[in-house]
């Protein structure tokens, strides 16, 4: 630095003798040291003033986290508020606070069953101008939802839907009151408000209403014709017949074709009908070689349109020669899900051109180990599992039996409100005789009539009296008198898990790991009886007094068997799988998605898919896991599982290939966890909740009192109750 400094004074001098002809070298020397010293002065003066700033900085700061730390308690306690007085479906993306979230579902597929001969009636076919099957087809397309539909429900939608016309100033739907029908407006403008203020207005080619046609809800915004008006419109019955019609027979025809095949005959059916969830369609056009002899491949293929033509070459230098035609339900490549892939003949598209259903040897072997080897009780087809009724004679069940057989309602006391929801509350009671606590869950019947949701409620009875596991929480008994049901349940005083995510914001790794754990016991127990549960979230989740997780609430649980796949449109609107808001038909698959989806938000504190109303939410989640940003405190670990998880195509989701949970298990994100520990209830759980007593409901939400009283309902169909 002198030598620096030295070498620019220098420099100076020499100017200043030559600009005003005096100096000498003591001057020299004296103006150096002078310029130095300054200099050394001002570099002391910007040091006290970073030093002056970085102190103001580290006061503004302390005086930030006290301000964030006043806006999360003010969230947390404002979050208490809504989840009393407004559940609600958003996610607020200012704050990131997580709200309760609301389960929904649409009329079980039992209803939808008996509705059929209705629908056959509705679904007949009416007859349209090539112009306005053109708009219809157009306004699918253009739609962010109807747009994923597939080609032969686009088509049978065009051909079903029927024409309404309204006049100028006529209501086509009204905010706030219920609605069934999908509309596409030919002719005509139509104006939307909301809250009395214009949003926008339609014309001709636009699809609206898409939310009515998945489940009963409310309508967010009134559409009203500005003009004469002409639509197009189908309910929700009729849309969800043409998504169920078409699934099943598409998933039959397949099945059909895998069965022909002889070598494919002994699979059983639950693992033959995830074979035909991965079976591809191919076209190949005329003279299109699908198969060349000497190729190596790996592929099997089923004709299912059309013909193709086997060639063969007795030796490598002579010319192909015809062998055979095949015709639809033919087969050829099989040799390759062996492990034999040397191509011996040639397969060569026929005339006008062929379509194959397409699987490989990968795709085949997730699901079939080895075919020399088929063993029935490997695939899960029911044959080596255990069924899901309980044994009467169980020293268990004896003893509940007897235990709870002379309760009655009159013998609880409540002392406490441990949650409330659409459908009623859950009290904390005490036993008269011996002072012991449960929880009662009680449900207005006659909310469930209007919500038809009658046969859901009597699929939780039923499931939850015979689960027998302790990563679920008991039903005891059940009551009924002409207002409510009633569930006596283990009661579970640690708190809903969702309380805690919200008030610590986020887990560690660690602590997820323990929770998604004892969520993969629970499935495990469920899936191995043929039960898909359906509605995974934090609110359904509850610590025990050791701090252990138990699944509460099966209300949208329903028993499918193996192999089989269910319709019914039912979860929570950020949980739910795409094949659900598709209409596709859905088993165990979206239990693993959602799992998926619950290691997210118990990571980062909020869902990955989430929009300002349910029908945005269900867009994003068609657009896929890849689509979201992963924030980077996940690691890299669970940021593979997750996406693993929450794969757009059931079949290709871990957890549901041969192996089943056990692939999930032997995640890289489970390396060194102690499995056994967790069963046998000798691991150490992250969180350990503080009880002082049997009573106590501290690690609870405080709720207000029901003061409603609902109506009777008589109309029997609880009497299995």
């Amino acid at each position: 630095m002198f030598k620096f400094f030295h070498h620019s004074s220098s420099s100076s001098s020499s100017g200043s003798v030559t600009s005003g002809g005096g100096g000498g070298g003591s001057g020299d020397s004296n103006t150096a040291m002078g310029s130095l010293k300054d200099l050394q002065q001002a570099l002391q003066q910007k040091d006290n003033e970073i030093k002056t700033k970085d102190s103001r900085i580290s006061i503004l700061e302390q005086e930030l986290k006290k301000k964030d730390e006043t806006i999360r308690n003010l969230n947390r306690e404002l979050d208490k508020y809504r989840s009393v007085l407004q559940p609600t479906t958003t996610t607020t993306a200012a704050n990131k606070t997580r709200q309760r979230l609301q389960g929904i579902s649409a009329e079980p597929q039992s209803i939808l069953a008996k509705s059929q001969a209705l629908n056959a009636q509705q679904l007949k076919r009416h007859s349209k101008s090539s112009k306005s099957k053109d708009i219809i087809r157009a306004a699918i397309k253009d739609n962010d939802f109807l747009t994923n539909l597939e080609q032969s429900q686009v088509r049978e939608l065009v051909e079903v839907m029927y024409s309404k016309d309204f006049k100028k100033g006529e209501y086509i739907i009204r905010e706030g009151e219920p609605g069934q029908h999908l509309y596409v407006i030919e002719d005509g403008k139509c104006e939307v408000t909301k809250d009395g203020k214009v949003l926008g207005e339609m014309s001709s080619g636009k699809a609206f209403g898409e939310l009515a046609i998945l489940y009963n809800c409310t309508r967010t915004a009134t559409v009203r014709a500005n003009t004469t008006s002409k639509l197009w419109a189908i309910d929700r019955q009729g849309f969800q017949t043409i998504m169920m019609k078409t699934g099943m027979e598409r998933q039959q025809e397949y099945m059909d074709f895998l069965k022909s095949v002889p070598v494919l005959r002994d699979i059983p059916n639950d693992a033959l009908a995830k074979i035909a969830d991965v079976l591809e369609e191919a076209f190949y056009e005329e003279g299109e070689y699908i198969i060349r002899q000497g190729a190596r491949g790996d592929t099997f293929f089923i004709l299912r349109k059309g013909n193709v033509d086997i060639t063969q070459r007795a030796s490598v230098h002579s010319e192909p020669q015809f062998v055979r035609s095949l015709s639809k339900g033919a087969y050829f490549g099989e040799k390759a899900l062996l492990g034999e892939d040397l191509r011996t003949a040639n397969v060569i598209a026929g005339k006008g051109g062929c379509d194959c259903l397409v699987v490989d040897r990968e795709s085949f072997s997730m699901f079939i180990e080895n075919l020399s080897d088929i063993k029935k009780d490997m695939y899960g087809d029911g044959s080596g599992k255990k069924k899901m009724s309980v044994d009467p004679k169980s020293p268990t069940l004896i003893k509940e039996n007897d235990e709870f057989a002379n309760v009655k309602l009159e013998h609880l006391t409540v002392t406490a409100t441990l949650g409330v929801g659409g459908f009623g509350r859950v009290e904390l009671v005490q036993l008269a005789t011996d002072k012991r606590t449960f929880a009662l869950k009680q449900l207005k019947k006659k909310h469930i009539v209007e919500t038809r949701q009658q046969d859901h409620i009597m699929s939780e009875k039923r499931i939850m009296s015979e689960a027998h596991c302790q990563f679920i929480v008991r039903l005891y008994k059940t009551f009924k008198d002409r207002k409510y049901l009633y569930m006596l349940l283990e009661v579970c005083l640690g708190g809903e898990l969702w309380t805690i995510l919200r008030d610590r914001g986020s887990f560690d790794d660690g602590t997820t790991r323990f929770y998604v754990a004892c969520v993969i016991e629970a499935f495990s127990y469920l899936h191995s009886k043929g039960i898909v549960y359906r509605d995974l979230k934090p609110e359904n989740l509850l610590l025990d007094e050791k701090g252990y997780c138990k699944l509460v609430d099966f209300g949208f649980a329903k028993k499918i068997g193996f192999g089989r796949k269910t319709w019914t449109f039912c979860g929570t609107p950020e949980y739910v799988a795409p094949e659900i808001i598709l209409n596709k038909g859905h088993d165990f698959a979206a239990d693993y998605w959602s799992l998926g989806i619950l290691m997210y938000e118990l990571l980062t504190g909020s869902p990955p898919f989430s929009g300002s109303d349910p029908m945005k939410t269900y867009n994003i989640i068609l657009k896929g896991i890849d689509m979201i940003e992963f924030p980077r405190k996940i690691t890299r670990n669970a940021h593979n599982l997750i996406k693993k998880l929450c794969k757009d195509n059931p079949s290709e989701r871990l957890g549901y290939q041969r192996n089943g949970l056990k692939d999930i298990q032997k995640h890289k994100w489970f390396d060194g966890f102690n499995w056994d520990g967790l069963r046998n209830r000798k691991l150490a759980p992250p969180i350990v909740p503080k009880i002082k007593s049997s009573t106590d409901a501290s690690n609870f939400d405080d709720y207000p009192k029901d003061d409603e009283v609902p109506p009777d309902d008589m109309t029997g169909w609880d009497k299995d109750f």
